[in-house]
């Protein structure tokens, strides 16, 4: 198996930019996930990986060899595509098999690599089959049957799931992730689903306008973003973000909403920050409504306007002056439209950004 490298990687079209000095690395059987919002790159960097498309600057590793100038086939990579890319009119067996034909393997082995990969993706009854005779899942299956049987260094996965329902995508999630780390073959997955990226990848690398944002496990990214678009964009219901200035000596915050004193150990971070605009933010799972918390807490009084209930929790969005913030209920406690709140923000879980850069004030 093999690591991934890519270093000051471009991709211009013209004077069109798409991706700019990109840095990556994927570990040695690691599941990489990058992730980030509709035309950001990340399809691009994949197919660049993949050699179909060429780079205008910089270069990629696959292992301890240089891929810029070596053809797809010889880079010992295998892709699945959203569209699945399946021949219409060739059976599952036949799909799964012709790219091992493609490389002269033996039909003996093509028989056991190809029994195999169904009997691990459970498609060993669809065999005969033609992928007009498969569901969605099923053919999304054929796809990933047909990437390891060839067992490369490296699999690449372009939103495999977005052509499949909520349920299926569930399911299919938990299928190539436990499929992954049974081969321990090194992935780059790209997904525009933070959710997806956030339970799937060993870590993620967040993509914005062709430029690296953040690299981390999920973790590290959801509880300490490197910026104001990690910040928001991680998370579901997203960060709340409210623009606010320190005051001298960076002990006290005020925003719109509030003014409070900040923690010591924020106050220490935000000491040089005194007069200037910052952007503060809170995830929703650390604001509570009614009574006030035990330790450090900013109140915010607050006007509902819109209550989402899931089943297990609601999500309540709420208007405090100009701003807007969006806290987590349980479902029967949760607040009419139209009705007046009070939120408690638990300092200790603030985040400061500087407005300038909007990056985290550490």
């Amino acid at each position: 198996m093999a690591g991934v490298r890519l270093e000051g990687v471009a991709k211009r079209y013209g004077k069109h930019v798409v991706i700019e000095n990109l840095d990556l690395e994927v570990r040695d059987h690691e599941f990489m996930v990058l992730v980030g919002p509709s035309g950001c790159g990340k399809s691009t960097a994949l197919r660049m990986v993949a050699g179909l498309e060429d780079l205008s600057g910089g270069r990629i590793t696959i292992g301890d060899r240089v891929v810029n100038d070596v053809l797809p086939n010889d880079r010992d990579v295998a892709m699945v595509f959203q569209n699945y890319a399946l021949y219409p009119h060739m059976t599952v067996r036949a799909n799964l098999a012709f790219g091992l034909r493609m490389r002269d393997v033996p039909q003996a082995e093509i028989d056991r690599l190809v029994a195999g990969a169904a009997e691990v993706l459970g498609i060993a009854p669809l065999l005969d089959r033609v992928p007009r005779q498969l569901s969605g899942g099923q053919r999304q299956r054929v796809a990933v049957g047909r990437a390891i049987v060839r067992h490369p260094e490296v699999f690449l996965f372009d939103e495999p799931l977005s052509n499949l329902d909520a349920k299926l995508r569930l399911q299919m999630r938990a299928e190539i992730k436990k499929l992954q780390e049974r081969l321990e073959t090194t992935t780059l997955y790209v997904t525009h689903d933070q959710v997806e990226a956030m339970t799937m990848g060993d870590r993620i690398a967040i993509l914005r306008d062709g430029r690296m944002q953040q690299v981390g496990t999920p973790l590290e990214v959801y509880e300490r973003p490197a910026n104001v678009f990690v910040a928001q964009f991680i998370g579901t219901p997203p960060m709340n973000v409210w623009r606010a200035v320190v005051d001298p000596g960076g002990a006290r915050l005020r925003a719109q909403a509030f003014a409070h004193g900040l923690p010591r150990s924020l106050a220490r971070a935000a000491a040089g920050l005194g007069g200037r605009e910052i952007f503060a933010g809170i995830r929703p799972e650390r604001l509570r409504a009614g009574a006030a918390p035990a330790g450090e807490a900013a109140e915010v009084a607050a006007t509902v306007e819109l209550v989402e209930t899931l089943g297990d929790e609601a999500i309540v969005h709420a208007r405090a002056g100009p701003d807007l913030l969006a806290y987590k209920e349980e479902p029967r406690r949760a607040p009419e439209m139209g009705a007046r709140v009070t939120v408690w923000l638990d300092l200790s879980a603030l985040h400061l950004f500087d407005a300038a850069t909007e990056r985290r004030v550490e």
